[in-house]
C-alpha cells in the first residue's frame, strides 16, 4: 500500500523490480552501478548489486573529513572508476567509484529478505576462515570473500565502553562467542542515546527500532600489515 500512496516509492519499487538480472557482476570501467546498502563507513560501502544480487564493496571518494551519509536499505547509483583497482586480495569483493554515488530512496520488504536468506554466511567454519580478530595481510590470495553476513546462534548484544569511547557488538555464531568493534553509526548513536553500557534482545531492538537478525562483518584494509574483523551493520530480517 505504501508503494501505491508514495510515487517516489513506487518509483524505487519499479527500479528495482524491473532491473535485468544478470549473472556475472559488471565491473568494466566507467560502468553505471546500483546497490542496495547493507552498511557504510568511509572506507567502503557493502552493497548488493542490484543487477546480480551478489555482495560487492564500493570504495567511495568521500572528500577529507566527510563522513558517509548511507544508511541500510538506500538504493544508490555509481559509476566505476576508470581503473576500478581489482586487485586487493583480502577484498575481492571490492571496486572504486569514480565520484559520490547519487542516493535514488530506499527498498524494503519481501524480496530483501529472500535476498539476505540466500547471501547469510554458511555455518561451515570460522569467519573468513581464521579465529582472532586479524589475520596477516600477506596471507590472502583473493579465494575468501570480505564480507559475511552472519545469522547469529546467540544475540547480538550491544556494548559500550566508557573508558575509550568505541562500542563493541557480541554473538554467538556455530559455538564461537564473537566479539567485534562496531563500525555501524545507527548503532553506535543508539548505544549513546540511551546512556547505558549494554542493550540485548527486546531493549536492543526497541532502541533501534528492528529486531537485529543479521550481523554484517567486514575486513579492514590493512593495518600495520594485518586486516581486521569488524562489525559494519545489524540487520533485520529485511
Amino acid at each position: 500500500m505504501a508503494f501505491r500512496r508514495d510515487p517516489s516509492a513506487r518509483a524505487i519499487k519499479e527500479l528495482v523490480e524491473g532491473m535485468t538480472t544478470r549473472t556475472d557482476v559488471r565491473v568494466t570501467p566507467g560502468s553505471q552501478v546500483f546497490g542496495l546498502v547493507l552498511g557504510s563507513t568511509t572506507e567502503s560501502t557493502t552493497v548488493i548489486d542490484l543487477a546480480s544480487h551478489a555482495i560487492m564493496r564500493w570504495r567511495i571518494p568521500w572528500p577529507a573529513g566527510v563522513t558517509s551519509d548511507l544508511t541500510l536499505f538506500d538504493v544508490v547509483e555509481g559509476t566505476l572508476a576508470d581503473d576500478p583497482e581489482r586487485d586487493d586480495l583480502a577484498q575481492p569483493e571490492a571496486v572504486t567509484l569514480g565520484e559520490l554515488p547519487r542516493r535514488l530512496g530506499t527498498y524494503r520488504g519481501r524480496r530483501v529478505r529472500s535476498w539476505l536468506e540466500t547471501l547469510a554466511t554458511p555455518g561451515d567454519g570460522p569467519l573468513f576462515g581464521f579465529r582472532g580478530p586479524s589475520a596477516p595481510y600477506w596471507e590472502f590470495r583473493g579465494e575468501r570473500p570480505s564480507v559475511a553476513l552472519v545469522a547469529p546462534d546467540q544475540g547480538p548484544q550491544l556494548m559500550r565502553r566508557f573508558d575509550d569511547g568505541s562500542t563493541w557488538v557480541r554473538f554467538g555464531w556455530i559455538g564461537d562467542d564473537i566479539w567485534l568493534l562496531c563500525e555501524d553509526q545507527h548503532a553506535i548513536r543508539t548505544i549513546e542515546a540511551t546512556r547505558r553500557n549494554t542493550l540485548s534482545g527486546k531493549d536492543l531492538a526497541t532502541a533501534l527500532g528492528f529486531r537485529p537478525a543479521y550481523v554484517l562483518v567486514t575486513l579492514s584494509a590493512p593495518i600495520d600489515g594485518h586486516t581486521y574483523k569488524s562489525c559494519t551493520g545489524l540487520l533485520p530480517r529485511g
